[in-house]
């Protein structure tokens, strides 16, 4: 049996966890090698890299399907105390793609306050710079990421700048795709 358990060395990987997610989100379809924790099944290293750093007892989260489950919830309140609440409630989601389904559920912010919405984690069992095209801020001419349903990305651009934004996870591997990223 494996040990779940948080960063080590809390300082130091939370700041690199957090450079490698703004690092993703600054250049979509970017992957980057994430390491420093060992959350319970389902979740990945890289899914748990993201909460430790980015959820905390002020930030409401939302467990789909599989990743609601008593070892998933204990280890976040230890690491975290992140209150767990529903889809329109969420600062941030976290499941695979089809128990995050509906989108329409997450808030997608305000038009005097876009930054209200929600960052879905979205757990996948590939994860690799082919497949969809993007292109927008960050990108110098198109970059490419194995997205899990193109026309889903592309309505949520085409609220922008209200929308969602995603992280995707598989191992020790995440990138991210903001709102403002179109995919072609």
């Amino acid at each position: 049996m494996v040990a779940t358990l948080g960063f080590h060395d809390p300082p130091v990987e939370a700041a690199r966890a957090f450079r490698a997610a703004m690092s993703a989100l600054a250049r979509p379809g970017r992957i980057e090698r994430v390491a420093g924790a060992t959350p319970p099944a389902p979740l990945s290293p890289a899914a748990g890299v993201l909460l430790l750093t980015l959820v905390d007892a002020d930030t409401p989260l939302h467990l789909a399907d599989a990743a609601d489950c008593p070892a998933v919830r204990d280890w976040l309140a230890f690491h975290t105390a992140a209150p767990l609440v529903a889809p329109a409630e969420a600062a941030f989601a976290l499941g695979r793609w089809e128990a995050l389904q509906p989108l329409d559920a997450y808030p997608r912010g305000l038009p005097e306050y876009p930054d209200r919405s929600a960052t879905l984690i979205v757990e996948l069992d590939r994860l690799t710079a082919e497949g969809a095209e993007l292109e927008g801020p960050g990108i110098a001419t198109r970059a490419a990421l194995s997205l899990p349903d193109r026309a889903a990305f592309r309505a949520n651009h085409a609220h922008f700048p209200l929308g969602l934004d995603f992280f995707f996870t598989c191992g020790d591997r995440l990138a991210a795709l903001p709102r403002s990223t179109r995919v072609l």
